[in-house]
Order: structure tokens, then C-alpha cells, then sequence
């Protein structure tokens, strides 16, 4: 699984502590950023207690709409292949030698689909909260202190200097107060999440810009569905 710790060069302080003005106004926008860019690539580490699986590929977060390519961790390959999912619709297309990086236009056939889990499976809560990290406008920066925000410290992710801090409480974040962490850069800009999934002991860790992102396209109209 990615690493989550939280660094601070030995010397910076720790959390956890209320946010500064400055900081609730980074992390008020951070959705919205992603909303502004369209979407991002993404790595989706999700937890698993027969092993994890590993997911990667891209969210639009105007479409709502995630695509990417799935492979096992520590299991074998039968959950391998290519996937695209919805708030209302998870599509698999199953693959015994997938590869590293999800094709530009989804297969016209093979795919399998079905409603997403809401609860008991660790993939779907996982591919949820992907695609809630992203909204049309910015949340209340005076309320998310009040609702349970706070900052816990500083990390570097690839190269980028952040700032680690916890959301609120609210059924949209996917968490209660705590259990979400976001690792936010200067500007606001989303660089990590790590966030509890109720079936696993482990949280699931999305990673941004881990390669190039990759417009999502919807599957092919008449594909089976199963």
C-alpha cells in the first residue's frame, strides 16, 4: 500500500491542531480544483485481507465518471482487467493479462455490469469515494472547522510540499470526522487521500497525478450487461 505517514523533517511541528484561516480556505477548495481541472489521473490502492487490489486510471469529475485498469496485489489475477464505474453502474472487463494502463477507447464488448456495493465490498466504497473528490463549487471554509477539520502536519508527495489535514464530518466526504485525510498543496491542489472503508482494517489511499490522465470515455452503447 502507498505510504501515508505524515513527515515533518524532524523538526516542524505535529498535529493534530485547529486549521488556520489559510488552511480551511485550501481545504474548502480542494474538490472544487479537481472540478476545475476536469479530472485527474488516479491510483486507487484499495485494502484487502485475501490481498489488495490496485486501480489505475482516471476520474472526471464532471462526467462523474472513473475508467482505469485493475490489478491484484498479494492474490491472483482473477479480478484483473479493465473497469469503468458510475455512482449507479461498476463495468469489468475481465483480463487475464492486463495491462499496465487502461487503453484511450474502452473495448466495444466484454464488459459485465452491475450496481455498485454499498457496503461489504472494499472496491466499491474505494471507487465512491474516487469519485465524490470532486465538486462544482467549494465547501464552507468557516464550517469545516467547526464540523471537525484540523491539520496534522506537513509531507512531501512527488516533490510536492503539502499539507495534511482532516475533513469533516458529512455523508458526501465518506467519513466521519478523522477518518478522511487529505494532502493538499499550496494552491489546494488534491495530492493524496487516505480515507476508512467500514470492511477492511486498512484505509484505501487514492494518489493523484500518478500518470498521464487519460479522458474518460463512456462504454460503447450495447454492451451486455450481466
Amino acid at each position: 500500500m502507498a505510504a501515508f505517514l505524515v513527515t515533518c523533517g524532524g523538526s516542524g511541528p505535529s498535529g493534530p491542531r485547529a486549521l488556520t484561516s489559510d488552511e480551511a480556505n485550501r481545504l474548502a477548495i480542494t474538490r472544487f480544483r479537481n472540478y476545475e481541472a476536469h479530472g485527474r489521473a488516479v491510483t486507487i490502492t484499495v485494502p484487502g485481507t485475501a490481498g489488495g487490489l490496485i486501480v489505475t486510471g482516471s476520474v472526471d469529475y464532471r462526467g462523474k465518471r472513473g475508467y482505469g485498469v485493475v490489478h491484484g496485489t498479494g492474490r491472483d489475477t482473477a479480478s484483473d482487467g479493465l473497469i469503468e464505474w458510475t455512482a449507479a453502474s461498476v463495468f469489468v472487463h475481465p483480463m487475464a493479462n492486463a495491462p499496465a494502463h487502461a487503453p484511450a477507447s474502452p473495448p466495444r464488448s466484454g464488459w459485465y455490469g452491475r450496481q455498485p456495493q454499498s457496503s461489504g465490498s472494499s472496491l466499491d466504497s474505494s471507487l465512491a469515494i474516487a469519485l465524490r473528490l470532486g465538486s462544482d463549487r467549494p465547501d464552507n471554509a468557516e464550517l469545516l472547522p467547526q464540523n471537525g477539520a484540523a491539520w496534522w502536519g506537513r509531507d512531501q508527495v512527488d516533490g510536492h510540499r503539502v499539507d495534511v489535514m482532516t475533513g469533516p464530518s458529512a455523508r458526501d466526504r465518506s467519513g466521519t470526522a478523522g477518518s478522511v485525510r487529505y494532502w493538499v498543496g499550496s494552491d489546494g491542489t488534491m495530492y493524496r487521500v487516505r480515507a476508512g472503508v467500514g470492511s477492511e482494517s486498512q484505509p484505501v489511499v487514492i494518489d493523484f497525478d500518478t500518470q498521464q490522465y487519460l479522458p474518460v470515455k463512456a462504454i460503447p452503447t450495447g454492451t451486455p450487461k450481466r
